[in-house]
């Protein structure tokens, strides 16, 4: 039987996952897997987008690390789709390949102002915090009283990273030149601003829950945003999670505050207008809103302005185009039927597939990746009639390519090195691990 050769790029959570599937599912052929993951370490946003003080979350790692280890899956990390390697050079080596990109960069939030220094994008700030090695190893952090656009886990997660002081991060892999960075900001007020009301947030129960957990942090809320419509009424008492969040936020408005040396404050019923100040983020404008009786809301008409110093929007995530692949500006994916890539005229693209957030948009937890993952393999395989017919299916063929064009990859048997030597930084100090963050310092301790 001849064996069939897939390319999945991109090593996070959608693209492993849909690697153990297709391994899986594995019945009528014979396959071998090669990922190509741009940075020298695998597992995507679960190393580079989740904050180092959830380790509940980070333990989906270990299941992804299984898959990895299973040895049917080979690793090409530190390789750029679109530089080191193109769509043609995989049609040459490969029957197939499935996109998995993810979405990584900053969705847009169009106000006046919003571009001006002091305002940072989610994404970027999170990348920092989790020692992605694009990224500048500093961040400024001389804010005392900062904005947060959003009301999702990501918008928690950043209000959290600011407000929780860095000692209480240490037990975590926080990298230390974050650690250093956290240690003397001198924030003392993080505001999170939503559009619509309490019952409409997109937190999840745990994430606010833990929120009201941190050391010398208030949590404050305002009265004036519980006066609940019908249909806020109708979504606390049908919807489990719903009705968990309005009993944590009724609980913290029975909290005794003044206490703390940080407060994070909650604003709903705020939508954002404007960001103003001389040369440098120093007032944000919002009109208060109110319920429309549908689960909406419309304008007031009343403005309001807070004094702040920075602010950061969390209003999703977008994915970026990819060089040689239809792309939908408007949407942030690859278009696509069910995993099936489609061209401009609607038509499927032969042997070409995406899965995860490059698939559907940035929607979703980890673990609704892998039925994700599932609909995506479940047409490739029944799609063999399109795939490619490589003319150098060969395995060492893929790596002989790198190497003629200078590409310094690593492997899994490097990333192991590399997982090693973090665990052992951060055993002395009683630490989870300490990231090594530079990319060449990767690289180099990968190789050996």
């Amino acid at each position: 039987m001849t064996k069939l050769r897939l390319a999945i790029v991109g090593a996070g959570p959608a693209g492993i996952y849909a690697a153990d599937i297709l391994l899986k599912a594995e019945k009528t052929f014979d396959l071998s897997i090669d990922l190509f993951e741009q940075l020298p370490a695998p597992y995507g946003l679960v190393r580079y987008g989740v904050a180092p003080d959830h380790p509940r979350i980070k333990g989906i790692i270990t299941a992804l690390r299984d898959v990895l280890d299973s040895g049917d899956i080979r690793l090409f990390g530190n390789v750029l789709y679109g530089r080191d390697i193109t769509l043609d050079d995989l049609k040459q080596h490969y029957n197939a390949v499935i996109f998995s990109t993810g979405a990584v960069r900053d969705a847009a939030l169009d106000i006046p102002g919003i571009d001006m220094p002091g305002s940072y994008g989610a994404a970027d700030f999170v990348s920092w915090y989790d020692g992605h090695p694009d990224f500048p190893r500093e961040w400024p952090l001389d804010a005392h009283e900062v904005a947060v656009i959003g009301n999702g886990n990501v918008a928690l997660d950043v209000a959290r990273m600011l407000a929780k002081h860095a000692d209480d991060l240490l037990p975590t892999e926080i990298p230390d030149n974050v650690y250093a960075g956290l240690k003397q900001s001198p924030v003392t007020d993080v505001h999170v601003f939503g559009r619509r009301g309490p019952a409409q947030v997109k937190f999840s129960p745990l994430e606010l829950r833990e929120m009201g957990e941190l050391n010398d942090v208030d949590m404050i809320v305002y009265d004036e945003d519980f006066h609940y419509d019908e249909a806020s009424k109708a979504a606390i008492a049908s919807n489990k999670q719903v009705m968990v969040i309005d009993r944590v936020l009724g609980q913290w408005r029975e909290r005794e505050t003044g206490a703390a040396s940080r407060r994070i404050h909650l604003h709903f019923y705020a939508s954002p207008i404007e960001v103003t100040g001389d040369g440098a983020v120093e007032m944000f404008r919002f009109e208060r809103t109110r319920p429309d009786g549908a689960g909406g809301v419309v304008g007031t008409g009343e403005i309001r302005e807070l004094p702040i110093q920075a602010i950061y929007r969390a209003v999703g995530y977008f994915g970026s185009p990819l060089p040689g692949l239809p792309f939908d500006e408007r949407r942030g994916v690859i278009p696509n039927r069910e995993g099936q890539v489609l061209d401009d005229h609607d038509e499927q693209v032969p042997g070409v597939y995406a899965t995860g957030w490059i698939k559907r948009g940035p929607v979703g937890l980890i673990g609704h990746t892998k039925s994700d993952a599932m609909e995506t393999v479940k047409h490739l395989v029944h799609d063999q009639a399109n795939w490619w017919s490589p003319e150098h299916p060969e395995e060492q063929a893929v790596t002989e390519l790198l190497e003629s064009r200078g590409v310094t990859f690593t492997n899994l048997a490097g990333w192991h090195n590399l997982d090693e030597h973090e665990l052992a930084l951060g055993e002395p100090l009683g630490r989870t691990r300490i990231k090594v963050v530079p990319r060449d310092e990767m690289v180099a301790i990968s190789n050996g």
